[in-house]
């Protein structure tokens, strides 16, 4: 910094400010510096300026799953808005298993991050409230008791769940079953809001879920045993886009018409869900928009960290695509 101050004219004062992109610097001034830094190599150390102004302008992502298109798409929403700020965000993941999470979280404060944003954690409760007694934290997707000091962005996912089975009633069907999402941070509102609808409805006797996952893979398992009882569903609520991609392919291994022989609905209404040989009717939360409200939440909460703990819930709607249909004619209940 002081070859930079040297080459460049000015103070070593100067070049900080210049560094820290501050307002209270000329443009000539600012382009001698940076011209200066340019021809000498220089690059802040990014360290030391954290260190010196007590914020790094970095926030922690700690994803449940890098292959969920649902979390790269809110991440969209998270990162224009961040970047907007002069934010950059470090990502992560636990591989959808507690203790890496709870690794991937202290890797994130060891590197002072001014905050954290933590979609669908399965980490335990006490590992949440730890870190949002160190950084201003925001969980995103998983439900239950609040954490204090910690601000939280979710869906409705028991109301997406009863707009699913209401659409298919709808249509006629009622031996309805669902996938279930696992360990999944939301699985267990959507499971719920499944057999409250189905109750409602009447049809609790025809409820049905079977142990899934929120990968093609548990989809896919899942289905396959649906497909093997005596008496198949006519529609399935799989726990998310993802399973219920895995889901379409056991039909189609099985010679099965998605829509017409058998009704499939998803929830995320991921970018998976649009590809027009998919058609996948589903769920949809509004994830670029939640990946903004989180951010704001983080910067209402670094602004005073002592507030109480505030939910935001969204609502979600339903997308209908080719993948439902009426019940087919013939099938049983």
């Amino acid at each position: 910094m002081v070859s930079v101050a040297e080459r460049a004219g000015v103070s070593k004062s100067l070049v900080s400010l210049v560094m820290r992109d501050s307002p209270r610097v000329s443009d000539a001034s600012r382009e001698a510096v940076l011209k200066a830094a340019q021809e000498l190599g220089y690059r802040p150390n990014l360290i030391a300026r954290g260190l010196a102004e007590k914020r790094t302008r970095t926030l922690g992502v700690l994803i449940f799953d890098l292959h969920n298109p649902f979390f790269a798409e809110v991440i969209d929403g998270l990162q224009e808005q961040a970047h907007e700020d002069g934010y950059r965000l470090l990502i992560g993941t636990g591989r959808g298993r507690a203790e890496e999470e709870e690794e991937v979280l202290e890797s994130f404060l060891q590197q002072r991050v001014d905050g954290v944003v933590l979609l669908s954690p399965i980490v335990e409760r006490s590992v949440l409230l730890g870190a949002a007694q160190e950084v201003s934290t925001v969980i995103m997707a998983r439900h239950g008791k609040l954490v204090a000091h910690a601000d939280s962005v979710v869906t409705d996912d028991q109301a997406g769940t009863r707009l699913a089975v209401e659409h298919l009633i709808g249509l006629g069907h009622e031996a309805i079953a669902h996938i279930d999402g696992g360990e999944g941070a939301s699985a267990l509102e959507r499971r719920l809001g499944y057999e409250a609808a189905m109750a409602d409805a009447g049809l609790t006797e025809l409820i049905r879920v079977e142990p899934g996952s929120f990968t093609d893979e548990g989809g896919h398992a899942a289905m396959q045993v649906l497909l093997a009882g005596e008496e198949p569903p006519t529609a399935v609520l799989a726990g998310n886009d993802l399973a219920a991609v895995g889901a379409l392919t056991a039909l189609e291994e099985h010679g099965l018409r998605v829509g017409e022989d058998l009704s499939l609905i998803g929830y995320d209404n991921s970018y998976l869900a649009r590809i027009p040989h998919i058609s996948l009717t589903s769920v949809a939360q509004p994830r670029s928009e939640m990946g903004r409200l989180a951010f704001d939440a983080f910067k209402r909460r670094s602004a005073n960290p002592n507030r109480r703990a505030t939910r935001i819930v969204v609502e979600p709607k339903l997308v209908v695509r080719g993948s439902t249909g009426p019940r087919p004619s013939g099938a049983g209940r």
